[in-house]
């Protein structure tokens, strides 16, 4: 049985073959993890839809295939019907059951035999053929044996780099580390150097996240026209503030960073405009006006720039912000953000005070309208009731659309985030 790469996301049409987890000749059974695939939104792992033995592995890693493409053979029951946990039922993925239920990718698989309709009373079952199956391609084969090194994604991007072949460090299960890759790339002692010419260049391919993040800003600078303002804050109270909270009961086991303040005061502005939380749809001539707030919070991660949303972050609590940031950040590390938590984002924050950076202008995601970056809070000079005092300053920067939103409403917003920013006091006059 040929299992061909599904679309795991919202119309995606490729994936990259990270890592094999397993190999020709074994036996997996319903929901194991046989392989990871990164797309242009996230890394995914796939569960065993059957249960039986792997016979051929149609992909390398490293290779690109298309969504419908068969990656992987199993070896199922020899009457054609996959010995699942679902009691060997006959609908093939996104189909409708006899029962009504919409079958998912885990624990279901198409049934090659005859089906069998439920006869009327008194009458003989009808049965109905299934039809022919297609002829497939011939598969692409792996190298001889079919054994694929297990690394993270990480390890894999850092022995790529370095030149390192993965199936040289580790035996048939063991999951190899950095530091495996380090060691296996540190060369012996030489009398001198040796410099070979094209060595002081590398190619990358442009695939994976990297693909879609130059294409989402291409379109996006091309597409939306960009005004960009700037404010510099005293940010003093916020962080007495949070000092205060450190303490507090209910944050004490909170990570409560300066980015989870900005979130809050995005989502308290955003109610007194509007237009900041809309979008333009080009195609339908409209301007749709969202009554929600999914929080896109920009991440760097060793796979390139990716945005997790916090969806309905409007609805929540300061300390429900710093955990759900928390965990996103953590996950988008790690390479494990699921599609789902990757879509339908209506504002974004960037935080590139974390590398040092005062401000810059950054550039609005595709599907919204906005977009704020958040610069490094500095000991400055500032004037305090006429007197200059040292205090905790930080500036603010707003990209945002003009086609949906004027000077005066990005203005406005801008004020109200900054005003929050520098007196978390007037949030309970919003």
């Amino acid at each position: 049985m040929r299992f061909p790469l599904p679309d795991v996301g919202e119309g995606l049409v490729e994936a990259e073959i990270l890592t094999w987890h397993v190999q020709v000749g074994q036996t997996v059974k319903v929901n194991d993890i046989f392989v990871e695939i990164e797309t242009s939104k996230a890394a995914v792992e796939l569960p065993a839809p059957y249960e039986g033995v792997v016979t051929e592995l149609l992909a390398k890693p490293g290779e690109t295939v298309a969504v419908g493409t068969p990656i992987i053979v199993f070896d199922i029951d020899p009457n054609g019907a996959p010995a699942s946990d679902n009691g060997g039922g006959g609908t093939k993925i996104g189909e409708e059951s006899a029962d009504g239920r919409i079958q998912s990718l885990v624990g279901y698989g198409p049934r090659t035999g005859a089906a069998t309709r439920r006869a009327r009373k008194g009458a003989a079952p009808v049965v109905v053929e299934a039809p022919a199956p297609k002829p497939e391609p011939e598969p692409v084969l792996v190298p001889a044996g079919g054994y694929v090194p297990l690394a993270k994604p990480p390890v894999r991007k850092l022995a790529k780099e370095l030149g390192v072949d993965l199936r040289s460090l580790a035996a048939d299960g063991q999951v190899i580390t950095r530091d495996d890759v380090q060691r296996a790339a540190t060369p012996e002692p030489a009398a001198a150097p040796i410099v070979v010419a094209g060595e002081r260049e590398r190619r990358v391919p442009v695939r994976g996240v990297r693909k879609a993040t130059a294409k989402a800003v291409t379109e996006s600078a091309y597409t939306a026209p960009h005004v960009t303002e700037f404010l510099t804050i005293d940010v003093t109270p916020m962080m007495e503030l949070r000092a205060r909270l450190k303490n507090h009961p209910g944050f004490r086991d909170v990570k409560l960073t300066p980015l989870a303040f900005a979130a809050k005061a995005v989502c308290l502005a955003v109610r007194r405009t509007p237009d900041i939380n809309a979008l333009w749809d080009e195609q339908a001539g409209e301007i749709v006006y969202k009554s929600y707030v999914h929080l896109g919070i920009a991440a760097a991660t060793p796979r390139g720039l990716v945005v997790p949303k916090v969806h309905d972050a409007d609805q929540m609590s300061l300390r429900e912000l710093g955990e759900a940031i928390e965990a996103l950040t953590v996950k988008a590390r790690d390479g494990k953000t699921t599609p789902a938590e990757m879509a339908n984002g209506t504002f974004t924050i960037t935080n590139v005070g974390v590398f040092g950076v005062d401000t810059g202008t950054p550039i609005i995601n595709p599907g919204e309208s906005a977009i704020l970056a958040l610069g490094a809070i500095r000991d400055m000079p500032w004037v305090v009731d006429g007197q200059v005092v040292p205090r905790k300053v930080c500036q603010l920067s707003l990209s945002f659309d003009h086609r949906v939103i004027d000077g005066q409403q990005g203005s406005e917003f801008l004020a109200d985030v900054g005003a929050l920013l520098a007196d978390p006091s007037i949030a309970i006059t919003y």
